[in-house]
């Protein structure tokens, strides 16, 4: 079967940036900024994308163009014979299943807001009044949670179905492009307000004492781990762009193009948010529920507040709705490559199985409500979200740069002894004991998760608490090595394929 191409490069890179513009940037990112201290966090967030997110996301480009296949079988072309490295494309791909379980019921929260907040469902109610409107009418409902998330679902495999070029590429061009619209209509319209300044000295301004007060190693942990789950990277979802784009691009050039896109909206969504919450006397540091709770009170309080409300939730569904497709889109590659469906059937098959994969997380707020996967007050979103946060991600970004590793070292004739030695002395001992850790906090994660015995995670724990968050800096100095070792800028070896 011929590989699909994308039609431009414009379309390459707004279908790549919208798998990595997802709910993260606009919903996660303000609130980590609220929590850990404003500028600081911004500016140390936006070194570690430049050091850690580019170089990653080149390598899983490079690895989809070298293979030419879906994140399932480019391991299978890549690796050397007799090797098992291709069991991580079936970990990818239920991976990217795990995912859409969860996101396409967060997607379903985004569309049914819009239709709340355009109706105006929330006028004349408290914060409070908001609070019990999104857990009983929005989450304890068992139908409109089921439905929204099946009409995502439906919708997502139906644009899919017309093919990467007339269904896919067409709606995520339009759709980015409204997004980037929306987003900056509504910034200047913050601007306006009479919290603007206030709330821009605290988003932009680096205040190093109130970091100091939350604790540096928190803040710097945050803005790490933010800037690497920020792109998508781990489970193959940006591997696949990479196998539809042709030798002539620089993939180094087209990494950045959209890292930039993707901070692009992170960082105006903070221009969005935080001059209105100064301006309504909002908490900044009050979380997830900033977007469900607290945002539609401030929209209630503002002039034309349903316009403005609105605006501000088709923006957060383009957002959801373009990592949905994009992700989609990976689900298709690799149920076409594995069994040679055709895409239409390949998209019938994977939105039934879909629709029913989502319905623990659908039905966990309501008809499941009673059981907790993790403990506590858990849901199946908690254990999904977790299960690809901390463990699918981090991991699969790891084996994408070793499995570059090797395949550069195999295409260029490059023995590991000569790789090691261009290491400077210390860092040959170092590379052995960073693997080790990786996967010593990766079966520390598992085991709390399952409620196995915790004496891994016990021992891992006794380094000091939190210590599985420095996760995503092991994997930025092992790329960090590589290109050193490569002499290569960003350690991006896979340039010179």
């Amino acid at each position: 079967m011929q590989r699909e191409r994308l039609g431009s490069r414009l379309g390459f890179i707004l279908l790549s940036a919208g798998c990595a513009i997802g709910i993260g940037n606009v919903w996660k990112f303000p609130y980590m900024v609220g929590q850990n201290g404003g500028g600081a966090f911004v500016l140390i967030y936006l070194f570690f994308l430049l050091v850690l997110g580019i170089p990653v996301m080149t390598i899983e480009f490079s690895l989809g163009r070298a293979s030419q296949k879906s994140p399932v079988r480019l391991y299978q072309q890549l690796e050397p014979k007799g090797s098992k490295w291709h069991y991580h494309g079936y970990v990818a791909l239920s991976g990217n299943y795990l995912l859409m379980m969860f996101y396409t019921t967060v997607g379903g929260w985004m569309i049914q807001y819009f239709l709340s907040t355009a109706s105006g469902k929330f006028n004349g109610l408290s914060t409070q009044q908001v609070e019990e409107a999104f857990n009983q009418s929005v989450c304890g409902n068992p139908v409109t949670m089921v439905g929204f998330m099946a009409l995502v679902v439906v919708l997502g495999f139906f644009i899919c179905s017309f093919g990467l070029q007339r269904g896919l590429e067409r709606v995520t061009k339009y759709m980015m492009i409204a997004l980037l619209v929306i987003m900056v209509i509504l910034a200047i319209n913050s601007f306006t307000m009479d919290g603007a300044k206030e709330g821009l000295s605290f988003y932009l301004k680096p205040d190093f004492q109130k970091m100091q007060e939350i604790g540096v190693g928190n803040v710097v942990v945050a803005a790490m781990t933010q800037a690497f789950f920020t792109l998508s990277l781990g489970i193959g979802a940006m591997a696949i762009f990479g196998s539809y784009i042709g030798k002539e691009r620089s993939l180094m050039g087209e990494s950045i193009n959209v890292a930039i896109l993707d901070t692009f909206v992170a960082l105006v969504s903070g221009l969005i948010i935080f001059p209105a919450c100064f301006t309504y006397q909002v908490e900044v540091g009050s979380g997830p529920s900033l977007i469900f709770v607290t945002l539609p009170n401030v929209f209630n309080n503002m002039p034309m507040g349903n316009l403005w409300g609105a605006l501000f939730f088709v923006f957060m569904t383009f957002a959801a709705f373009s990592t949905v497709l994009a992700v989609f889109e990976d689900i298709l590659s690799c149920c076409m490559d594995m069994f040679g469906w055709s895409r239409k059937k390949a998209c019938l098959i994977n939105c039934l199985l879909l629709l029913v994969l989502s319905l623990p997380c659908a039905l966990g707020f309501n008809l499941l409500a009673e059981v907790h996967p993790l403990g506590g007050s858990t849901t199946f979103l908690d254990l999904e979200d977790f299960l690809v946060s901390n463990i699918l991600l981090p991991l699969g970004s790891l084996i994408a740069l070793i499995i570059n590793m090797i395949y550069f070292m195999v295409r260029r004739s490059m023995k590991f002894t000569e790789l090691m030695d261009c290491l400077p002395e210390g860092f040959k001992q170092m590379v052995p004991a960073i693997l080790i850790l990786c996967l010593a906090w990766t079966i520390g994660d598992v085991t709390k998760a399952l409620g196995a015995p915790e004496f891994v995670a016990d021992l891992v724990s006794k380094f000091g608490p939190g210590l599985k968050n420095f996760l995503p800096a092991v994997v930025f100095l092992i790329a960090a090595f590589l290109g050193f070792a490569t002499g290569t800028s960003w350690g991006t070896f896979t340039i010179l394929l």
